[in-house]
């Protein structure tokens, strides 16, 4: 039995094939295609002829997609989105959406209603639902929305009254909806807006999956289908197609399992060089860290799960130029690499011509060698070991030394040795880190909610909590047999009366096949 992980990034598509002992038996790098479902087959073609594996034999895909995060970014293939709050009287000074960039709101044309409804933090209602309130809302809604977004005050300690919203919807209108108690944690204008953009990329990642589903058909391939989290983890189709948000990360967070796996290391700096950036996470206990911070996507504020990454404007395709003093970037040739830098024929110098500069042998399969002025190419190593070092300083935290674990394509520009790393590991396979760690294939389930401690203790919650996330990875497709604890958190809410606790609880286990 085999597993096929597929990771879709800016330049190139990325696959590779794991066995039952997850060692890599192929990989592939294959141009990233405008046609989702072209790259992803012309990729698949080229790993299956170059492994002779038959199609059959691959039981499992797991695929890790840039394509929520670009139409985000580039503000395309977006829903249009009706946004119904539930928070009257407690709310209506402050409207959703507010401080979202000008262009994005433009584009998605969303519509708001602030109704009845809420909870305070220990699950007292604020005000009742009112049915015809809503019905009214979503007679003004039909027709002009293509999803809509659900958001309680404090839902997350209490969902109900935005389940009952939901059914309601889901019958006047019929299209796909988000709660916000399933997407964010308690802060209510971050959930939201992370809600919100859950349901404007519902078309988004159903053109997807229908890409990859094609691919899977031309290719004759009946595995189980699997989309990759930002935390490192799995979800299947049918989780994915309600939470398409949840992509958002995961090609950085691959990189991370990926390099974790081949290194075999459980506690490092990840280092994974791309075309165009390069990006820094940090690997504890096996997974990425998360963020602690409220994330930015898109110039929008959200308190959703993020992976703790840092990207820099430096990769493979970086361009050098020097006028009165050598300048590394920002700027990147990306894919136009092959075409126009030095190495390859063109007339462009970028930081892979620094690399290979002045060698008769090197890594790069199809270039060509530059001859280069050696003071220039001196100059150019150096600034970009300033680069890399202040970037590494940055998502330390302290002051030891740290071990790097080096991944990626573009990781040949990078030097061996760095101030503040102990080591720089190059693990083999470094340059399919990404497609690797997306066919690891470990599935999760967490909790994050807010839980009173009257009545009861701290240790109880946590159990409760824990069982909660158990249950969620079971029924994702985790094997029962083998959950484990991720990570526990349990926040003192000192600004919330009785006792008040955040519990934050995630377990992972390998897929029940």
């Amino acid at each position: 039995m085999y597993r096929l992980g597929i990771d879709v990034g800016g330049t190139n598509t990325d696959c590779a094939i794991l066995d039952e002992q997850l060692q890599c038996v192929g990989k592939v790098k294959s141009p990233t295609m405008e046609d989702v479902s072209q790259g992803i087959d012309l990729a698949i073609q080229k790993v299956l002829l170059k492994t002779n594996i038959p199609a059959e034999e691959i039981k499992v895909v797991m695929l890790g997609t840039t394509h929520c995060t670009n139409a985000i970014v580039q503000r395309k293939e977006l829903s249009k989105v009706g946004i119904l709050r539930l928070a009257k009287p407690a709310t209506t000074s402050v409207e959703p959406m507010v401080g979202w960039p000008e262009d994005l709101a433009a584009k998605m044309d969303c519509r708001s209603f602030i109704v009845a409804g809420g909870y305070e933090y220990n699950g007292d209602k604020i005000a009742e639902i009112d049915e015809a309130e809503i019905r009214e809302a979503c007679q003004e809604l039909r027709g002009k929305v293509e999803a809509v977004a659900i958001v309680g005050v404090f839902s997350p300690v209490n969902d109900q009254q935005e389940r009952l919203v939901a059914e309601i919807v889901t019958e006047e209108l019929n299209v796909p909806v988000t709660l916000s108690s399933e997407i964010g944690s308690v802060g209510l204008l971050e959930r939201e807006n992370a809600s919100i953009l859950n349901a404007a990329l519902t078309k988004t990642i159903v053109e997807m999956v229908q890409g990859l589903q094609q691919a899977l058909m031309k290719n004759k391939l009946s595995a189980d289908v699997y989309i990759c989290q930002n935390d490192g983890t799995l979800m299947n189709l049918s989780k994915a197609l309600s939470y398409p948000v949840l992509t958002i990360g995961c090609g950085p967070t691959n990189s991370i399992r990926g390099a974790a796996h081949l290194s075999g290391l459980k506690n490092a700096l990840v280092v994974d060089v791309g075309g165009t950036t390069t990006d820094i996470g940090v690997l504890k206990k096996g997974f990425p860290r998360e963020s602690s911070l409220a994330t930015v996507i898109g110039g929008i504020r959200t308190n959703f799960r993020m992976p703790d990454v840092l990207s820099i404007g430096l990769g493979g395709g970086t361009i050098i130029t020097q006028d009165e003093a050598i300048k590394v970037g920002p700027e990147s040739l990306g894919y136009r690499i092959l075409e126009e830098s030095l190495s390859f024929g063109g007339k462009t110098l970028c930081a892979t011509d620094i690399a290979i500069a002045n060698r008769q042998n090197h890594e790069v399969t199809g270039a060509q060698s530059p001859h280069l002025d050696e003071g220039l190419v001196a100059g150019a190593k150096e600034k970009i070991k300033e680069l890399i070092e202040d970037a590494i300083d940055q998502m330390k935290t302290d002051s030891g030394e740290v071990p790097v674990i080096l991944v990626g394509g573009g990781s040949i520009i990078l030097p061996q040795k760095m101030s503040g790393v102990s080591e720089v590991i190059i693990p083999e396979n470094y340059d399919a880190a990404n497609a690797i760690g997306a066919a690891l294939g470990e599935v999760s389930g967490e909790v994050n909610s807010v839980y009173s401690l009257e009545g009861t203790t701290q240790e109880a919650v946590v159990a409760q909590a824990l069982q909660t996330a158990e249950n969620a990875a079971v029924e994702a497709g985790a094997a029962k047999e083998a959950l484990a604890t991720i990570s526990i958190e349990v926040i003192p809410l000192a600004y919330l009366p009785k006792q008040a606790v955040n519990v934050k609880a995630k377990v992972a286990g390998k897929l029940s096949f």
